[in-house]
């Protein structure tokens, strides 16, 4: 669906939950549906809204070719939003980590001393961070996103993670306005999540190939109860002499389609949100964070010294434990019991990731700047030739078992 909000300049392209598609229309396959391996019993959607109540939306900016004019574009960004309890004002508990600081995600102090996530996850561009941050306070503020009991001391720390996407848009010309955010703020929704070029993703880039958003769930037995985690990333690194795919060095495999008109060996960040319904506590929390880097080394990421790789995760259990009047009773799982979340993390990570990588496609930018998707046929080849394809459920077809 296209939306023209502002500038008329701005073709907007609003994602309502739908399969990975092009503007076109096409449904692109997800990494299952090309017969790539993963380890670990995904969910209906394979996707971090199989967690109950998550929801998930986009706002894609896309406009102008040719020559970079700061102020005119191109223009190639977005806003993603995740919101873990939708548009409920029910904080929940939460953790956050960074393998690697060249980077930015604003709130997690807040986070950190007080054990809650208040508010939605908003991903954007590097220079976007202000804009997204103040429209969210805006935006909670009208749809009475808090304590209906402290609204005349209404106040927020909205948390809001970034990475880079100058290389194909027009960063400095701040395209990104308060009405995307909103825009990205309503479009939310439970069911599927687009992946590639679309919300803050849209103009970035992975291990040199075309990134952006991607996202994965797992389904796991933690002691005697079924939990979800899923996983939504926003990929924006990673050198291609690295890049590994189930397990196959496919970086070494494929070493043209270079991004053209400019430089970079593999700078760049990425942002990953972890939700799970199982009984977290913001300590364990920011445990399940600090494995996110499993997810992301297998993918071939180092966390290197330009990087911004910055994680949170957040538990949608314990509803109400936020409540200031009284006091609260909360469940907890064991510690002995989390390591099938912490190796769920690891394997939703990566996925993710190569679905962001599967369903980007080559996109080119300011002053003629391009970034060639991964060929996916090229992919199986080496897959193939490593005895790492298998037999893919059906293009198109989120797979649903492991």
């Amino acid at each position: 669906m296209k939306h023209r909000i502002g500038s008329p300049a701005v073709i907007l392209l609003v994602s309502l939950g739908v399969l990975c598609a092009s503007v076109f229309g096409q449904v692109r396959p997800r990494a299952r549906d090309l017969g790539i391996p993963f380890s670990g019993k995904i969910g209906p959607l394979n996707a971090i809204t199989d967690v109950p109540g998550v929801e998930v939306g986009h706002i894609t900016l896309i406009a102008g070719d040719g020559k970079l004019v700061v102020g005119d574009g191109p223009v190639r960004t977005g806003v993603t939003a995740v919101l873990p309890r939708g548009k409920l004002y029910d904080p929940v508990f939460a953790g956050w980590y960074s393998l690697n600081g060249n980077g930015e995600m604003t709130g997690t102090t807040w986070v950190e001393e007080s054990g809650f996530l208040e508010g939605p996850v908003m991903i954007t561009n590097t220079h976007s961070v202000g804009v997204v941050r103040d429209a969210v306070v805006k935006w909670s503020y009208k749809n009475k996103l808090f304590d209906p009991l402290f609204a005349e001391v209404f106040w927020a720390l909205p948390v809001v993670a970034e990475t880079y996407d100058g290389f194909l848009n027009d960063i400095n010309g701040f395209h990104v306005q308060e009405q995307h955010v909103f825009a990205a703020l309503e479009s939310v929704t439970t069911g599927p999540v687009e992946e590639g070029n679309v919300g803050g993703g849209t103009g970035m880039i992975c291990h040199r190939f075309k990134g952006g958003i991607g996202t994965s769930s797992r389904v796991v037995e933690a002691g005697e109860k079924t939990y979800t985690l899923g996983v939504l990333v926003q990929a924006n690194y990673g050198g291609r002499d690295t890049l590994t795919i189930a397990g196959v060095p496919v970086g070494e495999e494929i070493k043209d389609l270079l991004p053209e008109s400019g430089t970079g060996k593999g700078s760049g960040s990425i942002i990953v949100i972890v939700g799970t319904d199982a009984p977290l506590l913001p300590h364990q929390l920011k445990r399940i964070a600090r494995r996110v880097p499993i997810g992301i080394s297998r993918v071939g990421g180092i966390g290197s010294n330009t990087s911004g790789d910055i994680f949170i995760a957040f538990s949608t259990a314990n509803p109400g434990a936020a409540g200031r009047s009284s006091i609260q009773s909360v469940e907890m799982l064991p510690n002995d019991e989390i390591s099938p979340l912490f190796r769920a993390t690891a394997e939703a990570t990566e996925e993710a990731i190569v679905n962001s990588l599967v369903a980007a496609e080559t996109m080119t930018g300011i002053n003629g700047n391009k970034v060639y998707a991964l060929p996916q046929d090229r992919l199986r080849d080496v897959l193939r030739r490593f005895n790492r394809l298998t037999d893919p459920p059906g293009r198109g077809n989120a797979s649903t078992v492991d």
